[in-house]
C-alpha cells in the first residue's frame, strides 16, 4: 500500500513537472514573438535606440507584436578619415509599446589628435610648472580614446506606422537617453560644460506602403556635442536646445532597403580653443605654422557639421540585418572632412 502510494506520488510529481514545462514552453511562445512585416523592425542607431543609423524613429525596436517581446544585440564600425567608432549594445521592445536600449561607444582618434595632444602635453607642462600642479589634457598622443555609455528608453504614444498605413495619422513616440561621457580631463581641455547629461526627443514615422516608403520626423532636445562623444554645452552654458533629424527610406524590395539621413547637430563649442589650465592655446598656432606644420591650421579651434548619410539596409531574416553606409559628418571638433563608410549588424531575439 505505502510502495502504491510512493509511486502514485512520483507519477503525480513527474506528471506536474511536464505541464510546467508545456506551460512555459507556450508562456514563451507567446511572450516571444516576431510577427511584424520583415524590414519594419528598423536598425539600431549608434545611441542604441530603433530606428536609422543616427536618428531614432517612433517605431518600436523588433519584430514583436502588441502581444510579445523582441530584442536585439547589435554593433557598428565607422572607420573615418581621422577617428574610428565602434558601438556595441543591446534593445529590446516590449508588446509593440514600450523600449529599452544600452550603448557602449568608443571612439579611438589619430593624426591632428595625437599631435594636438603633443602640443597639448607641452603647454600643459608649461603651465603646470608655472602653477606648481600637474595638468592632466585627456590627451594622449597616439593613444586617445573617447567613451561614452548610453542608457535609452521609448514609449509608443499613439498611431500605428506599419498596420495603419492607410491612415494618415503616424506612429507618435516619445523618449530619451541618459549619457556618460567618461573622459573628464579632455572634456575640459574641449571646454565642454558637462560629462553627463540626459536627452528628450519625440519621433513621428509614416510608412506609406503604396509607394514602399518611410518618413520619419524627430526632434531631439538636447546639449550634445557631437552626440555626446565630446561632452555637453560649452564654456557659455549648457543651455539645451530642439534640433530637427530627418529619416527618409525606400523598400526596394521586400529584404533591402535604402535611405538618406540628417541630423543638426550644435554650435556649444563652435570657435572656441583647446584650453589647458585656462589657457586659451590658440595663440599657439603661428608656432606650429613657423615649425613647417601649416597643414594642421586651425586644429586648435573647433567646429561642429550637422551629419548625413545614405544607406543601404539587408535583412536575409527577421534574426539578422546588415546596414551599409556612407557617413558624412564634416567638421569634428578639431579636425575636419570626417567622411567615410559604416558597416552594422544586428541580430535579433
Amino acid at each position: 500500500m505505502e510502495e502504491a502510494k510512493r509511486n502514485g506520488l512520483r507519477l503525480f510529481k513527474s506528471a506536474a513537472f511536464v505541464a510546467a514545462i508545456l506551460a512555459s514552453n507556450i508562456t514563451q511562445a507567446e511572450m516571444f514573438n516576431t510577427g511584424k512585416v520583415l524590414a519594419t523592425g528598423g536598425v539600431s542607431m549608434i545611441d542604441g535606440a530603433g530606428g536609422g543609423g543616427i536618428t531614432p524613429w517612433a517605431t518600436i525596436t523588433g519584430y514583436a507584436t502588441r502581444d510579445g517581446i523582441n530584442g536585439n544585440v547589435h554593433y557598428t564600425y565607422a572607420p573615418l578619415a581621422n577617428y574610428t567608432l565602434h558601438s556595441v549594445g543591446a534593445a529590446v521592445g516590449f508588446w509593440d509599446r514600450f523600449e529599452l536600449s544600452y550603448a557602449h561607444s568608443t571612439l579611438t582618434t589619430s593624426s591632428t589628435f595625437d599631435t594636438v595632444g603633443l602640443v597639448a602635453d607641452t603647454a600643459g607642462g608649461l603651465t603646470g610648472q608655472l602653477a606648481g600642479t600637474p595638468i592632466n589634457t585627456g590627451i594622449e598622443p597616439f593613444n586617445t580614446t573617447i567613451e561614452m555609455d548610453v542608457i535609452g528608453a521609448k514609449v509608443r504614444v499613439f498611431g500605428e506606422a506599419i498596420y495603419d498605413s492607410d491612415n494618415l495619422l503616424p506612429q507618435v513616440a516619445i523618449g530619451g537617453f541618459y549619457k556618460k561621457n567618461k573622459n573628464a580631463d579632455l572634456l575640459t581641455t574641449l571646454q565642454a560644460a558637462k560629462t553627463k547629461d540626459w536627452e528628450a526627443y519625440i519621433s513621428a514615422t509614416k510608412i506609406f506602403f503604396p509607394i514602399n516608403t518611410l518618413v520619419n520626423i524627430t526632434a531631439r532636445y538636447t546639449a550634445a556635442n557631437q552626440t555626446g562623444l565630446v561632452g555637453f554645452g560649452g564654456p557659455d552654458g549648457e543651455d539645451k536646445e530642439v534640433r530637427p533629424e530627418v529619416s527618409i527610406a525606400y523598400l526596394l524590395r521586400k529584404d533591402t532597403a535604402i535611405g538618406v539621413e540628417w541630423a543638426q547637430h550644435g554650435d556649444n563649442l563652435e570657435g572656441k580653443s583647446v584650453e589647458i589650465g585656462g589657457l586659451d592655446v590658440t595663440g599657439l598656432q603661428p608656432t606650429l605654422d613657423s615649425l613647417g606644420l601649416s597643414a594642421l591650421s586651425g586644429t586648435l579651434t573647433q567646429h561642429e557639421s550637422d551629419w548625413y548619410d545614405v544607406f543601404i539596409a539587408y535583412f536575409p531574416s527577421k534574426n539578422l540585418s546588415i546596414t551599409m553606409a556612407y557617413a558624412m559628418l564634416g567638421n569634428i571638433t578639431i579636425t575636419p572632412d570626417q567622411h567615410g563608410f559604416y558597416m552594422s549588424l544586428q541580430a535579433s531575439f
